[in-house]
């Protein structure tokens, strides 16, 4: 069985998903629209597919299933388009910036009986699956704290950052799947710390460019994410698991890895600068895994569920920046 996938979009996380698609045996890219149709056009013929538009592929019965690769402010109400019209769908987070849309719209693709998968692709790189795998393999003994590091070279433009829905929905959100991921327990209280350090238009805007965020769970693990938009010497992205037992860690990307040691010390190359070479096999991951939930008709790992509970989490950190205070989740 080939699984027919048309991309919604076709822009660069499009492009991405589009050679995963092609290096799999199980699929097969029939379609793709975008908002600029020659966009469309141009992915189309990269990829030997067709360039159509939403209705027509809602419309066509060939098709299995569909990958929202669009802006955010789009992705309810195309998942609710495709889930009615009986096509499972791959989501780029978040699902809304709104979380009694994105409860209704996950609750709509249930009800249409389509699979809904969350575009969490952090989950599925392969080290930080590998610290994932040491704690269920008991390598660590059980899980107390989890530290994430995650900071980007640079601010994002103020034009993207109006419609992001803020730091902790756009950048910290990820961070807050990967400590649910690790804690292997829910969050039941959050507290959160911002401020403006990197670009000052920001805070004309009501976001923020430095963020520390603590997770706090029933029976009392906790997990610290620190996030900067800013950092001079590279995209960092780390993982620190501490465990009864010992401590797991997956570290940076390097551009390579020589060390070169002299008279003044040890050397290495730069850290990876850009998140799409960062995370270039976790993208590819988590199309696998789409096709693979599809092709063995099971739930896939990171789900509209996932989305919501995410975003309930952002808005806690939020609502705990604007009053000072711990949010009960």
């Amino acid at each position: 069985m080939t699984i027919k996938l048309a991309l919604i979009g076709a822009g660069r996380i499009a492009k991405v998903h589009a050679k995963a698609i092609a290096a799999s045996p199980d699929a097969k890219l029939v379609a793709v629209t975008d908002a600029l149709p020659a966009a469309a056009e141009a992915l189309a013929l990269e990829t030997g597919s067709k360039a159509s538009d939403a209705d027509a592929i809602a419309a066509d019965r060939a098709v299995d299933a569909v990958l929202i690769c669009t802006p955010t402010d789009t992705h309810a109400d195309l998942i609710e388009k495709f889930a009615k019209a009986g096509k499972h769908v791959f989501c780029e987070k978040p699902v809304d910036l709104d979380l009694g849309r994105a409860e209704e719209v996950v609750s709509i693709a249930k009800k249409a009986g389509v699979k809904l998968m969350l575009g969490f692709n952090r989950r599925y790189d392969p080290n930080f699956a590998g610290v994932r795998a040491a704690i269920d393999e008991g390598r660590i003994g059980a899980v107390e704290m989890v530290t994430i590091t995650s900071r980007d070279p640079g601010a994002p433009d103020i034009s993207y950052a109006a419609r992001s829905g803020g730091i902790f929905r756009d950048m910290t959100i990820h961070d807050l799947d990967m400590a649910r991921f690790m804690l292997g327990e829910e969050p039941v209280v959050v507290s959160a710390h911002a401020s403006v350090l990197v670009k000052p238009e920001l805070k004309e805007i009501g976001d923020c460019d430095s963020a520390t965020v603590i997770l706090e769970t029933a029976s009392g693990k906790q997990a610290v994410i620190t996030n900067s938009r800013r950092a001079t010497y590279g995209y960092d992205q780390r993982v620190e698991v501490h465990g009864s037992l010992g401590v797991a860690l997956a570290e940076n990307y390097h551009e390579n890895t020589v060390v070169i040691g002299g008279a003044d010390g040890y050397r290495s190359a730069p850290l990876q600068n850009f998140f799409m070479t960062r995370y270039t096999a976790s993208y590819a991951g988590e199309i696998a895994e789409f096709i693979s939930a599809l092709k063995h008709g099971r739930e896939p790992a990171t789900t509209g569920e996932d989305g919501v509970m995410a975003l309930k989490l952002a808005n806690a950190c939020v609502e705990s920046v604007r009053t000072g205070k711990r949010v009960a989740i």
